[in-house]
């Protein structure tokens, strides 16, 4: 006989596979098999249809195409026999899904099936029911399964509340038709049919808002009452686990208790004193105990609030971070996550063993504990949780360090309590891992330097001392140098010694020998060389003695590869051979930059409300520029011989003196693409046209208008005229570039008592308002003041709240900071921020608006955007 033929066993099959030693060998006895089946279907052989089914299924198993025997898993449902059925049926929800069209031919046998005198082959249809059914088909076969949800048979009665599960999921209008037969299963004695009954219960509450108050009116008593049985019952043998009375029924009655009780005082408070005791009494030491202690933490953090019932809850998360197991400790974290916002006192009392988390060999536990430790944070534990963390940072893993220090940063930035401390953990921070720090954070840190005018000394010293042993940090050695540049003379002199300094003596040579070894650190990138030579340009002012020196470092780049290393030093060098007369003028100290702009107390300082592409120092003091400093050579005379010849731009002078970076970004050789600015880059960001270009005439006019006269700050003045700004939010700072153009703009607060105009519901989504409230100026028709409001249609509040917005070129954009960065849920509050528009083309064009809000819910990140184009049309 034919091995493959149609009589071949199933077992025979199986080990005919098995045996072959290579994928083709397999391949070619499957195709045999196959067309083995093939002909038997055609022959119609119905001895062997079973048997070809059984076969068909094991190969469909194995991933090869099973599609010709569809028709023949309907005729062994329409036999008569349970065995064939069986297999039929089998078959059917194996090698078909709701999708496949033959499915709607097996509708007229499963409705026989399910009026069958056979509770077995009743069962099989259920079964086959609840696993492939249509939209279509649950329909059709709806009203026999609501009558089987009252058979005499318990296992009947589960299988059809399994089947309505997948009904009214699959046509949510038919779950009224369920409702009364679900609350009469969840008054069964039997736990199989009481456990589908719950989950029928939940679901019709998840899906049909009537359903969900008939079972908090009808059902929640009864509920409470089972649970209460199988909490104090004593030992059942046939529903025990480790001592513990079917844990499966009562999480799944806990999960419905969550649901009723959610948003319903009434039904929180009858369930209160049952969940109590499930929190005391249900052992901890055993997984099914801690699977219903889990279960019952979620349902008591759900229903509405009980003080006494929180901190119980709380307490057993607290137990679980005590846990050996991984697992109940990331889940407890998760769950202590949630319930920070409900009460964060609780919370904090388990904060040491939080801690001991962050430093969990896991990786997944030591990132989520990292994020508890940082929602926790407040004014009052910013600093022993800081010195935790920090302490922690020396010793952490380096997969691991930039999630922590990224985190230290944020916290130091967001709750720093004075400035002293701000810039001693940021230079703890900068010594154990400089190389993790983003560069916007280091930014940040020179900004504050420079506005706190009376540790200037106090900084330069420290970074000096923190430079002598840990010059490999490229971040530390960034700000060392910058510091050491701007307050040199300061350092050397011991000026503003603190009483908590230990004295020190530093030469000017010492000094300059810091910058030296910066600049030829193998490791250093061509930002740190570009900033260590304005350094040496300005401590040659300084320090008269070493200009020599610096003079003979400087020249040691005259023939760099890198042309913008070599040409700072051909310029910085005739600076200082043949221009002494105006060094002192050009080299002066940086000016205060707006630090409310960069760094507060404020949720997010560190991140921008906007990124701009990464690049060499972007908007860095004394950074790369982005194209050559031809203005040094023009303003100067310099010896065009001993130049390159570059473009002309009053920003790049700008940038190398100031620090802020004006100019575009290199273009490829060969490339006609227009170079793009910061502010370009952010309209692209947002999907918005670029904005209009700005002359860059008023910085060249102010420069060249006398070599004598250089004043570093007046440039800042045009900056005011960009077309677009974004000025962050109270809970998070804008990106350092746009900050800095916002931060100087010197345009007064206006009272808004211009002409009333409609307001418009400019953005709105299912969890989020946007209204616009406008007013003109008086005098000033171009203008126009937008107050908008947010506000939260969701049941859950919004954390770390950021509106950003982006318009065309024809109009001008300004934001004031918002009111919060807390939205209360369910419209309990609101948001409140000011814009001002400039349209340019007032009467001719419409005003249009690209948004971005962006918002932490439960501590996930959440993103909506959208285009406002129904502005009144005369603003």
């Amino acid at each position: 006989m034919n091995p493959f033929s149609s009589g071949t066993r199933l077992r025979d099959m199986i080990r005919a596979i098995r045996a072959c030693k290579t994928a083709a060998e397999e391949r070619a006895v499957v195709r045999k098999e196959c067309a083995a089946i093939r002909a038997s279907i055609n022959e119609n052989d119905q001895d062997y249809r079973h048997r070809n089914l059984a076969k068909l299924m094991f190969i469909h198993m194995l991933g090869y195409p099973t599609h010709f025997g569809q028709m023949e898993c309907l005729k062994l449902i329409a036999s008569p026999g349970f065995p064939e059925k069986r297999i039929g049926y089998l078959s059917l929800m194996l090698l078909l899904d709701e999708r496949q069209e033959v499915l709607m031919l097996v509708t007229n046998s499963l409705k026989q099936d399910l009026n069958h005198t056979n509770q077995y082959i009743v069962g099989l249809a259920l079964c086959a029911l609840g696993n492939i059914c249509s939209a279509e088909m649950a329909r059709d076969l709806a009203p026999e399964v609501e009558r089987l949800l009252q058979f005499r048979d318990p296992n009947i009665r589960k299988k059809a509340a399994l089947c309505s599960i997948r009904i009214i999921k699959k046509v949510p209008d038919l779950a009224e038709n369920f409702i009364n037969p679900a609350a009469s299963l969840i008054k069964e004695k039997h736990h199989g049919v009481l456990i589908t009954g719950i989950r029928l219960c939940t679901a019709l509450c998840q899906i049909n808002s009537e359903a969900l108050e008939y079972f908090r009116k009808k059902c929640t008593d009864n509920l409470v009452r089972t649970l209460k049985d199988l909490a104090n019952s004593p030992y059942a043998p046939e529903y025990d686990i480790a001592g513990i009375t079917d844990p499966f029924l009562q999480i799944r009655l806990l999960k419905l208790l969550r649901v009723l009780g959610e948003g319903d005082a009434d039904s929180s408070d009858l369930m209160n004193d049952i969940l109590a005791q499930v929190a005391t009494k249900t052992e901890s030491n055993k997984v099914a105990g801690n699977a219903i202690l889990y279960e019952c933490v979620q349902t008591i953090m759900s229903i509405e609030d009980s003080g006494g019932l929180r901190v119980l809850a709380i307490n057993i998360l607290g137990r679980f971070l005590s846990n050996r197991d991984n697992n109940i400790r990331y889940v407890a974290l998760n769950m202590l996550m949630k319930a920070v916002t409900a009460d964060s006192q609780a919370v904090q009392r388990h904060r040491a063993t939080i801690l001991e988390c962050v430093k969990d060999s896991d990786a997944s536990i030591r990132k989520r504990a990292l994020e508890l430790v940082y929602i926790l944070v407040n004014e009052s534990n910013v600093k022993p949780l800081t010195k935790e963390l920090v302490d922690y940072l020396e010793v952490s893993d380096q997969d691991f360090k930039g999630d922590l220090t990224a985190k230290i940063c944020s916290i130091v930035a967001k709750f720093s309590p004075e400035k002293i401390w701000y810039i001693d953990q940021m230079l703890k921070v900068l010594s154990e891992a400089g190389n993790f720090v983003k560069d916007e954070i280091w930014h940040a840190l020179i900004v504050v330097i420079t506005n706190a005018s009376d540790l200037h000394g106090y900084t330069a010293r420290a970074l000096y001392r923190a430079f002598q042993t840990s010059a490999e940090q490229e971040s530390l050695v960034r700000v060392a140098v910058w510091c050491i540049g701007e307050y040199g003379d300061m350092l050397v002199n011991n000026i503003g010694m603190l009483d908590i300094e230990e004295p020190i003596t530093v030469t000017e040579s010492d000094a300059v020998d810091v910058v030296e070894i910066a600049i030829k650190r193998h490791a250093s990138d061509l930002t740190t060389k570009a900033m260590a030579l304005v350094a040496l340009l300005k401590l040659s002012s300084r320090f008269p003695s070493c200009s020599e020196r610096i003079k003979d470092i400087v020249v040691q780049y005259k023939g760099n590869l890198v042309l913008e290393l070599q040409q700072r030093s051909m310029e910085f060098n005739s600076i200082i051979a043949k221009h002494q007369n105006i060094r002192s003028t050009l080299v002066e100290r940086m000016p205060v930059l707006d630090e409310a702009t960069f760094i507060g107390r404020r949720a997010g300082s560190m991140s921008g409300t906007a990124s701009i592409p990464a690049g060499p120092s972007v908007n860095l003091p004394n950074g790369v520029a982005k194209t050559p400093v031809a203005p040094l050579v023009d303003l100067l005379d310099l010896n065009s011989d001993d130049a390159p010849a570059t473009s002309s731009s009053g920003a790049d002078l700008l940038h190398d003196l100031l620090g802020v970076d004006l100019s575009p970004a290199p273009q490829q050789p060969g490339s006609n693409q227009a170079p793009k600015s910061g502010t370009d880059v952010l309209l692209d960001l947002l999907s918005v046209g670029s904005p209009s270009a700005q002359s860059s005439s008023s910085t060249t006019d102010i420069l060249s208008s006398s070599t004598n006269n250089i004043t570093p700050v007046s440039p800042l003045d045009d900056l005011s005229s960009l077309s677009l700004s974004t000025r962050a939010t109270s809970n998070a700072g804008a990106a350092p570039m746009m900050d800095l153009m916002d931060g100087f703009s010197a345009s007064p607060p206006t009272e808004n008592n211009g002409p009333v105009y409609p307001s418009i519901t400019a953005f709105e989504s299912s969890s989020l308002r946007v209204t616009f409230n406008f007013s003109k100026q008086p005098g000033n028709p171009q203008t126009t003041i937008i107050k908008a409001t947010f506000t939260n249609l969701s049941s859950n509040a919004y954390t770390d709240f950021v509106f950003q917005a982006a318009v065309p070129k024809f109009l001008q954009l300004q934001l004031d900071p918002a009111s919060s960065n807390t939205l209360p849920a369910s419209g309990n509050g609101s948001i409140t921020q000011e814009l001002k528009v400039t349209n340019s083309q007032h009467g001719k064009k419409s005003l249009i608006m690209r948004v971005k809000i962006a918002y932490k819910i439960n501590g996930k990140d959440t993103l909506e955007e959208g285009q406002i184009s129904n502005f009144p049309r005369d603003l």
